[in-house]
């Protein structure tokens, strides 16, 4: 694994800065992480912060949206972007000399974009064509499904993209309103990574940022709701059932998210998983299961997902609650947390052979927790969560909650 030296600081009167230095690296990468996605649209049509990421690309007042791709890519580097619940980030990758013209073009996207009227109806199109897409794959649209049976009427609750009716709602104002109010904030987190120290960087970006930096503020907090669990369905013609089940969890700051993490590992993460050993291997029950958990600032998802022959349906749930009872009452079986662990620093260390992982780690670490927290200090606390832990994890999560639901499938 290339050795990182991370800093991180606040650029007075600016956004923060963090910087993992990889002395030996070909390869730069940067990242500019704005605090702000989806959940953050209460005043706004939903699917306004992944538009918002989409119309940047579009043009500057100094640059065509053809001149940001190509000054990029002559260089043999990479411009992308995504939109989550909580964060919408845009990148840059190349190697370690392409550095400054990665810090003037995102610069220059993220905070100069003009959203140029034409555009904004082209691109309108464009997600509207991305949105049928998610919708007309059921293993796509099972994750927007489960998100509004777990989260209801918050902005949790809605598809990232939006749906065609909100984005037909969006307007050349409503675009620079939202960009206004969150890429100027500072707490952004400008990361990167490569073979430049925390001053070589600040002196790249210094002369980019703008002259102006205002105070955050924190999305609608999530409350959860009395009652019974939310279930979800979509009738189709399918010869398939999409199946997902989602449980509350603690949020990214609870001591509970390591050993959560682990558990998910273990019930359904890999290929010697407690689910698709089960459901799959011993009973062929499907072809795709998994598990995955989610934090966010208050409040977090553990979630189960799979395609089923329908006629399994029964089966197959009666099977993961039969595991999730076990790992209740029994907590983990001899070996299989050590297992867990052994994955899940192996694939940590698999990921920073990238500058791009090494950005990411000190980007989202400065982000959510406000320091770059050490990988071999967050893999002590992976190796020190015990049996215990997990099995009281899974009774935190699973006893006393009825799971939400959602269905994609024939009536």
């Amino acid at each position: 694994m290339s050795k990182a030296h991370y800093e991180w600081r606040q650029v007075p009167n600016g956004p923060r800065l963090a910087v993992a230095t990889v002395a030996d690296s070909e390869c730069a990468a940067l990242s500019i992480y704005i605090p702000a996605g989806s959940r953050d649209e209460t005043d706004f049509p939903a699917g306004l912060a992944h538009f918002v990421e989409h119309m940047v690309f579009k043009g500057t007042a100094r640059r065509t949206a053809r001149e940001l791709s190509f000054e990029i890519e002559n260089g043999g580097g990479q411009l992308n972007a995504c939109t989550s619940e909580d964060q919408t980030v845009y990148e840059g990758r190349g190697e370690a000399d392409l550095l400054p013209a990665l810090v003037d073009v995102l610069s220059d996207m993220v905070w100069h974009a003009t959203f140029p009227e034409a555009e904004i109806g082209l691109e309108r199109e464009v997600i509207g064509e991305e949105i049928t897409m998610y919708r007309e794959s059921p293993a796509d649209h099972i994750g927007d499904l489960i998100s509004e049976a777990l989260w209801g009427k918050h902005p949790l609750g809605n598809a990232i993209s939006g749906s065609l009716e909100s984005i037909a709602q969006i307007d050349r104002a409503t675009l620079v309103a939202f960009r206004d109010r969150h890429h100027f904030r500072n707490d952004v987190v400008i990361a990167v990574a490569g073979p430049y120290s925390l001053d070589e960087v600040l002196a790249l970006i210094s002369p980019h940022l703008p002259a102006q930096f205002h105070p955050g503020e924190k999305a609608l907090a999530f409350q959860r709701s009395p009652g019974p669990a939310k279930v979800v369905t979509d009738l189709r013609e399918t010869d398939q059932l999409q199946l997902a089940l989602a449980w509350h969890t603690p949020g990214k700051n609870s001591e509970q998210r390591h050993a959560l993490r682990l558990l998910s590992t273990m019930l359904g993460e890999t290929a010697s998983s407690r689910l698709f050993m089960e459901l799959r291997e011993e009973r062929g029950l499907c072809y795709q299961i998994s598990t995955d958990v989610t934090f966010f600032e208050e409040t977090g998802a553990f979630e189960i997902s799979a395609g089923l022959d329908p006629e399994s349906r029964e089966e197959a749930l009666k099977c993961m609650f039969r595991e999730i009872e076990d790992l209740m009452d029994h907590g983990p079986q001899p070996g299989e947390l050590d297992r867990a662990k052994r994955l899940t620093i192996a694939q940590s260390k698999l990921a920073f052979e990238s500058t791009g992982s090494h950005a990411a780690w000190a980007g989202e670490g400065v982000l959510d927790f406000g320091h770059i927290p050490s990988p071999a200090e967050w893999r002590e606390k992976i190796m020190a969560v015990s049996d215990a832990q997990v099995q009281a994890a899974a009774i935190e999560v699973f006893k006393n909650q009825d799971p939400a639901m959602a269905e994609i499938g024939e009536g």
